[in-house]
Order: structure tokens, then sequence, then C-alpha cells
């Protein structure tokens, strides 16, 4: 079947500015692009065309860092540092994840508002509760997203949360047998991070990734207290990132959330083995970790996407997040005197799209061969302006502007899912 979106196109096929189609046409067949064109091509004249004419259509967002379990308590202890946090706030709404009904009730809204927000896929924690990871994938599957679960691994001091290792190898792989039933949504394993995890535990998880095959995400150099402990737990490491590596755990498509004070040894290390490394500003900012130094780790070849992380970040929404990336790579140009100068709107909005849809094999921007994952916003409902706007300003104002009532649709996995 072919299907034929109309509007005004916004491509990130690189990190730099995007490539706009003023009122062109993405053609689709059975879901998957088939090209963008100024021009409706002869061979698609008659076929139904969703008419977005004026209406910006941008590509659909990759949240690859969430927390799922902790939507309940979004906003909440933002005036705590990172290891604080987790022990007054975080396990403690973590651990009602064993009562599946409030898992039910949870995850359903968490994944409506990511469809209404235009999140079409996202790499996300659950708990250490296997039912409540189920009921998560569940939920996401039913609203249309796609993406990789993780049901969280944690052996030591984790409070409420704490598993025995024993029970978390075996809720590990009860859920990965049960997993096989999904399609849109996948197993990833989630070692919560070093601190959390005995060695025992990280040696097992590494085997389980290689005879499974399955990826892996985790925390990496987010706080300086962290790093501090991970040095104490492991004298026998000289970088965080080497706590993984020896256990197998470091390896192409891992997800590490943060570094934010990786310095140039550990980005290495990401280049060297296609490490995804997900910025979350907001959450940076709330927990007072610091300011990631994103365009050097672009620059240099790091893979970098984003993430909301709630709910350490309290903004949910991808546009948000982007904004928020934005103003900290000004606050961090401010800081270093403009020695780190600052992303620019493009190179935000490629890294919350093409550089997150890279993880599940897309090509940059809307190419042929992609599912099509798209947000349709209208942004007549802005505050009107002194003259007619470029459809660029346009798309600058939306990023900045807009929320979850300017979308009017929202396309995920090749259907349209709002």
């Amino acid at each position: 079947m072919i299907e034929l979106l109309k509007g005004h196109i916004i491509e990130a096929k690189s990190f730099g500015e995007p490539e706009i189609t003023e009122n062109g046409y993405i053609a689709i067949k059975d879901g998957s692009i088939q090209g963008v064109f100024s021009e409706l091509p002869e061979v698609y004249r008659g076929e139904p065309v969703a008419d977005y004419s004026n209406h910006l259509i941008l590509q659909g967002f990759s949240d690859m860092h969430l927390h799922a379990p902790q939507y309940p308590m979004l906003g909440m202890g933002m005036d705590l540092p990172l290891m604080d946090w987790l022990k007054a706030y975080t396990f403690k709404t973590e651990a009602r994840f064993a009562d599946n009904d409030f898992a039910r009730e949870t995850y359903r809204k968490l994944a409506q508002e990511l469809i209404d927000n235009g999140t079409t896929r996202v790499c996300i924690y659950s708990s250490v509760h296997t039912d409540a990871t189920l009921i998560l994938m569940e939920e996401l599957e039913r609203a249309g997203i796609g993406g990789y679960v993780g049901k969280v691994n944690m052996d030591r001091d984790s409070y409420e949360c704490q598993e025995t290792t024993e029970e978390s190898k075996h809720e590990t792989l009860r859920w990965l047998d049960a997993c096989e039933r999904f399609t849109l949504v996948k197993p990833i394993l989630t070692p919560r991070f070093t601190p959390s995890c005995t060695n025992e535990l990280m040696r097992w998880l590494g085997e389980v990734s290689l005879e499974r095959g399955v990826f892996v995400q985790s925390h990496l150099s987010e706080n300086k207290k962290e790093i501090e402990l991970v040095k104490k737990l492991h004298p026998d490491c000289e970088q965080y990132w080497q706590t993984y590596d020896q256990y197998g755990l470091w390896k192409d498509h891992t997800i590490m959330a943060h570094c934010v004070h990786s310095d140039e040894r550990e980005q290495q290390a990401m280049i060297d083995h296609n490490v995804l490394c997900v910025h979350c500003p907001d959450s940076n900012i709330n927990i007072c970790s610091g300011f990631a130094p994103v365009r050097r780790m672009t620059e240099r070849g790091v893979w970098v996407a984003l993430g909301s992380d709630i709910a350490g970040g309290a903004q949910l929404p991808m546009l948000q997040v982007l904004t928020c990336c934005l103003r900290m790579s000004k606050a961090r140009a401010i800081a270093t005197n403009g020695a780190d100068p600052f992303l620019t709107v493009g190179e935000a909005y490629y890294l919350a799209t093409s550089a997150g849809a890279r993880y599940f094999g897309d090509k940059d921007g809307f190419a042929a061969g992609n599912m099509l994952h798209a947000v349709v916003l209208n942004d007549e409902s802005l505050p009107p302006n002194t003259r007619p706007l470029t459809v660029k300003e346009r798309f600058e104002r939306a990023v900045y502007l807009s929320d979850d009532r300017n979308i009017v649709a929202v396309y995920g996995g090749g259907r349209k899912l709002k």
C-alpha cells in the first residue's frame, strides 16, 4: 500500500543544519519510506495523501535513556545530589512496582504520554521486577512504541530494590525467555551501574550478553562522588569504563548514559567499541552533575544521542529535552569563555532524532528504507510575528515553544499512532 505525507519536511541528515523540503512529499510503501520529493513523481499521482500542507513534519524522537518506574516521581528530590537522591526517593518509588496493578496503570499512562509528545522509540529501564518489566513491554507495544527494555539488575547497596545474586540471575533468565513474544520491543541487559552490582553478577551478565546476543545499557561517569565510589570498589581499574569492559559488557552498541566526566581516554574507548553515549541535560542540571562536553565528544567521533532520564530529568517531552540540551551547551560555552562553542538547533535536533535512530538500524533523516517515524507540528497557535517567517525560522521557534498541543499527528514504525 502506498501512502503520501505532504508538508514542510525537516530532516536531520547530518550533525548540522537540517535539510528542509517545503511542502514536499514523503512516499511510504507498507510503512517503509520510499523517498522525499519536492514535487510529486508521476508514479505516485492518484495515491492517497495525508495533507499537512504548511505544517512542519519532523522526524520521530528517540529517547535513549529513561527510567520507567521513576515516572511517578517526576519533579521530586531535585535538591539532592545523585547518590542521596537514589536513597531518599528512587529506590522507594521503584519498589512499588512489585504491585502489578500499579505497574499497569503507571506504564499505560507513560506510554500514552510518550506518543502524545512524539517519542516513538526508546531505550528504557524498568525495575528489578520481572512481571512489571513484561507489563511495561506490553504497554509500549500496545501504544506502538519500539525499542529496548531492560529489567534492572541490582544485588548490592540497593536498599528497597536489592535482589540476591541468585534471584537476579534467575529472574533475568525468566524475563529473557518471556520476551520472545514481543515484536516492537526487545530486551536489553541492564546492570543499573557498577556500585549496584557485584563482580559475580557483572561477570554473569557479560556471559549472558555474549551467549544470547543481547545488548547492554548502564550509566557512566555521571557524578564525581559516584566515580570516587567506583574507584574504591574497583581499585583494579584505572577508569570507570573498565569496570564494564573486564566483564564483557563494554562492546558494540553498549549504551552508557551521561558520561559527564569522561576524559579523552574514556571517550576514545567509546569510539573504539562503538559505545553510544546518551546525553541527559535536564538530569545533569537538576542533580548538579555537571556540563557534558557534547560538542567535543561529537567532533571527536563519539556517538552521542539524547535522553530524558526521567526522573532525574523532570521533562519527558523530547522537544523540551532538545531545548535543555541547547541551554546547557550555552551555559558550557559561557563557563569556558567560548572555548566550547554552543550547539545549534539543527545539531541538537540531530541528536534527538537521527543519532538515536541509528541504534535501531536507520539511516539519517527520512532515508529510503527506514520505517516511517514522524511528528507533525502545527505552529499556527504560537505567538504572532511581525513578518512572515521562513520555514527554518518556524522550525527553530517550534522547537523552543511547541508542546503536545501542537502535535497533530505521530507516526511510528510505519503507521499512524496519533
